[in-house]
């Protein structure tokens, strides 16, 4: 959010704090799928009960800046946020993508089974992109890179939040769908007995039986987990070597 500067009026800021904590509970809206965010107010919001959310993050991504002058920094981070982007923004259920530093996550509508199996298809380019920034940065002199990444399926809150009248807001995504990704990300590669792809119970169960069978238990994280691939990308690899 950029911006736009605007000397603050303590006075007023006691009537925006009025207005938000009087609002109504029934202002918030339980609905099936993600509405449009111009349906979005200061003083409304939606329980989103059918999304998922599917998070990716650099591990160690604090030691970056000590291997590599900023204009490398700015190039491995372009990569991979950029395409991250392009890979997340071209599934058809996807709502929204957000970066937070090194962290690239969106959140989807999961009304319907092939809405899921559409979203782990999505990690699964993910991970094959992955591999082939790899072998990018390796004729670059860059050292290879390990994500985790973490899904899961639940309810949501959407709101709008921000500077009312300023034009600076944001919507904001809150619950347990977005925390247990978020969480499960940093499960993704961390150990030795973690794999890439970190997936919630629930989500699991929603997949159909040939993407189930791709996964196995993980009892020190309580979730699912495996290293998925996206066959025509991990072709192409293979092909040009950068296996």
């Amino acid at each position: 959010m950029k911006s736009n500067y605007s000397t603050y009026d303590f006075e007023k800021s006691r009537t925006r704090i009025k207005d938000i904590l009087d609002a109504s509970d029934t202002s918030f809206e339980e609905v099936v799928s993600i509405p449009s965010r111009d349906k979005l107010t200061f003083n409304n919001g939606f329980y989103v009960t059918k999304t998922s959310a599917l998070f990716v993050d650099i591990r160690s991504s604090s030691e970056l800046p000590k291997k590599y002058r900023r204009p490398t920094l700015a190039k491995i981070y372009r990569g991979y946020i950029s395409e991250l982007i392009a890979i997340i923004n071209g599934d058809p259920y996807c709502a929204e993508v957000n970066i937070n530093g090194d962290c690239v996550w969106g959140v989807f509508d999961s009304q319907y089974q092939n809405q899921i199996n559409s979203i782990l298809s999505t990690s699964a380019q993910i991970s094959s992109f992955i591999d082939y920034l790899n072998c990018r940065f390796n004729k670059k002199g860059i050292d290879p890179i390990s994500v985790g990444i973490g899904i899961a399926f639940g309810r949501i809150l959407m709101i709008k939040a921000g500077y009312s009248g300023s034009g600076i807001n944001e919507v904001v995504w809150m619950g347990d769908v977005v925390n247990e990704a978020s969480n499960l990300c940093a499960y993704g590669n961390k150990r030795y007995y973690d794999n890439e792809t970190m997936i919630s119970e629930i989500f699991y169960n929603n997949l159909n039986d040939h993407n189930k069978s791709l996964f196995t238990w993980n009892l020190n994280r309580s979730c699912y987990h495996g290293n998925i691939i996206n066959t025509d990308m991990n072709d192409w690899l293979e092909n040009n070597n950068c296996k």
